[in-house]
């Protein structure tokens, strides 16, 4: 009989443990747990973010001055911090695609950081070299906390962090290839010319590739990434560099290649550029910032079978199997990617097969 009555009461208490539990549960669903719930760049739930003044909010990152503070270079303003350059604002609206979904994102530019940037000395003293002028452009305080803005749009965008780096890659390639225009300021002992700030860039919604890279790097950067310039001298051609998975990376560097000129594949440097062909040449490699590493991620294998396709449509053109067109065109909706105007004609009779 005491065996009997000491199940019974273990049955009991068992039975009130779990309706604590399921309470804690209903609790946990229905509010509590949202303390524990996190924002795109890694906040919890009622926290300010590393970035003041950013505060974490029902998962959105929002702007609480009055509570997380401003950085030094930037002024209160009830619960915003602002800077005595954002004078004459514009709209601009920027193109990405995610996972086959095209999408937009509006972002408000100041003419009066763009005019304060192209005005400052453009020299550096001592025996500066090309990764002193990508570091003073990158590093600029003025132009980060204006950038950080875009950086906080894209965490807000997506919880997900390589989702974020797909953003902010897409967001660049995207921005229309172009120089600025502007006059030659300054070229440096080892040839390295005067080029826009990223902040220019994104004002100007256009860029060349060391500009484009440039803004590139600073968003890879802020979004805790490690992160290179890439630049190859014989083709004078820069591209960003994204820590990654050593038996993924260009030449076993330990960095991925990312093509900004243009919609392209992360990982692929085989693509074919207008006046040289492919890139052939040893690139340098200058480290920009320490940072966390992508994983294992689909876009490696993809660029494999894109460079192998591209090549088959190059080649066989109209007598490509349709198998294989189907898993081009999958590619080219997956990322955006453009397709250029002498294969238009020859997707055209793919199409019509």
């Amino acid at each position: 009989m005491r065996q009997k009555g000491e199940l019974i009461w273990y049955g009991i208490i068992g039975i009130i443990f779990l309706a604590i539990i399921m309470v804690f549960l209903v609790i946990y669903f229905n509010g509590f747990g949202e303390r524990y719930s996190v924002c795109g760049d890694g906040t919890f739930e009622g926290d300010c973010s590393l970035n003041s003044p950013y505060f974490c909010s029902k998962g959105i990152l929002i702007e609480k001055a009055s509570y997380c503070g401003c950085p030094d270079v930037l002024s209160y303003k009830k619960d915003s911090c602002v800077s005595q350059y954002q004078t004459n604002p514009k709209t601009i609206s920027m193109n990405y695609t995610l996972n086959g979904v095209s999408k937009k994102l509006n972002f408000v530019v100041y003419k009066g950081l763009a005019d304060y940037l192209y005005n400052l000395p453009v020299s550096l003293s001592g025996n500066v070299s090309r990764l002193d002028f990508k570091l003073r452009n990158i590093n600029n305080p003025e132009q980060r906390e204006l950038l950080m803005p875009l950086v906080i749009a894209i965490q807000n965008s997506e919880k997900d962090e390589v989702n974020q780096t797909r953003i902010a890659i897409s967001l660049v390639q995207n921005i229309p290839y172009n120089s600025s225009g502007k006059p030659l300021k300054f070229v440096a002992s080892d040839g390295s010319e005067y080029s826009r700030y990223p902040y220019e860039t994104l004002y100007d919604f256009s860029g060349v590739c060391g500009e484009k890279t440039e803004l590139l790097v600073f968003l890879l950067k802020e979004l805790g990434y490690g992160t290179a310039d890439i630049y190859y001298g014989y083709e004078n051609h820069e591209a960003a560099g994204i820590k990654c998975p050593v038996s993924e990376s260009m030449n076993k560097s330990g960095y991925c290649f990312i093509e900004t000129t243009g919609p392209a594949i992360l990982s692929n440097d085989k693509e074919e550029y207008s006046g040289f062909g492919r890139l052939i040449s040893n690139p340098d490699i200058f480290i920009i910032s320490e940072g966390k590493s992508l994983g294992d991620i689909g876009e490696y294998a993809d660029a494999e079978e894109w460079i192998k396709l591209d090549r088959e449509i190059k080649t066989k053109k109209q007598e490509m199997s349709l198998s294989d067109f189907q898993k081009w065109k999958n590619l080219v909706k997956k990322y955006g990617l453009e397709i250029p105007s002498i294969l238009k004609e020859i997707v055209k009779q793919l199409n019509e097969k």
